[in-house]
């Protein structure tokens, strides 16, 4: 079994991961996808008059400020509009995929952050009414009697709380925490970039094999949403999970090619 993150930058080529994908369970491999849909959410809030605001806290990770217009904005998105084409594509190939997000049967518990601490101009303050969460659990048994079904499930990175309130998670630690919670042996992360670089943007900087003790470092060099990648791999490595992978969803057989071990491999 795989857990496969789909990007939600601009570039990942969606045709041909779902080919991959396909190309996967056909070989008889179990395949769970967790998908991001930042780009799209930036863009259709603003079409909608909210434009996102993205915070950085106090520790460097930058994230969505999310309201309660915003969380429904991404909700729409990102289970509505890019769950189903997830999906869509997936059966054209001939994968019975499921889509869900972590809202339904609980899939996802997450606890919300009520405030959040950030760092704005120099100051730091604190932002209330906030609709993000931390995951803290994963059922594991939903995952499994979907894919002992013979389905495929597709998760959109939405939470829910203790108290029924609809979370907006960070796709990449949502991936991370699937991962560990079906003990799964790969934690593929399909992004635009072909993976950690010690110089971003230069691709000739990028690094091959990343050795667990290795992360806290990389922490220092990775760039924007890469920090939150870096960090959903130490969490993913704690979880048990036996290796990650950052590469290219830009190119031709994705998939098949982080299989193989192109971008970059931590463990």
């Amino acid at each position: 079994m795989i857990v496969v993150k789909i990007g939600g930058a601009q570039g990942v080529n969606l045709d041909a991961v779902c080919q991959d994908i396909a190309g996967c369970v056909k070989q008889g491999r179990q395949v769970v996808v967790v998908h991001g849909g930042s780009a799209e959410t930036n863009e259709i809030s603003t079409q909608l008059g909210h434009p996102p605001r993205f915070v950085t806290s106090t520790s460097g990770f930058t994230s969505r400020y999310t309201d309660r217009t915003t969380l429904e904005i991404f909700a729409m998105v990102t289970n509505g509009k890019i769950n189903t084409l997830v999906v869509e594509r997936l059966q054209k190939f001939g994968v019975n995929a499921f889509g869900l997000s972590g809202v339904d049967g609980r899939m996802m518990l997450a606890q919300r952050k009520d405030a959040i601490r950030v760092v704005e101009n120099g100051r730091v303050m604190m932002l209330r009414d906030d609709f993000t969460g931390k995951i803290e659990s994963v059922s594991a048994a939903l995952l499994q009697m979907l894919l002992q079904a013979g389905l495929t499930p597709v998760v959109s990175p939405l939470a829910v709380s203790p108290a029924g309130e609809a979370l907006n998670v960070d796709a990449d630690r949502a991936a991370a925490m699937v991962a560990g919670a079906l003990k799964v042996d790969e934690l593929i992360i399909l992004t635009n970039v072909p993976g950690l670089m010690r110089q971003f943007p230069d691709e000739s900087t990028l690094i091959p094999h990343l050795p667990k003790a290795g992360l806290e470092q990389a922490l220092s060099f990775a760039e924007g949403r890469m920090k939150k990648k870096v960090l959903g791999a130490s969490e993913a490595l704690a979880f048990g999970v036996g290796k990650i992978i950052f590469a290219d969803g830009r190119v031709e057989q994705p998939l098949s090619n982080a299989l193989a071990g192109h971008g970059t491999v931590i463990s």
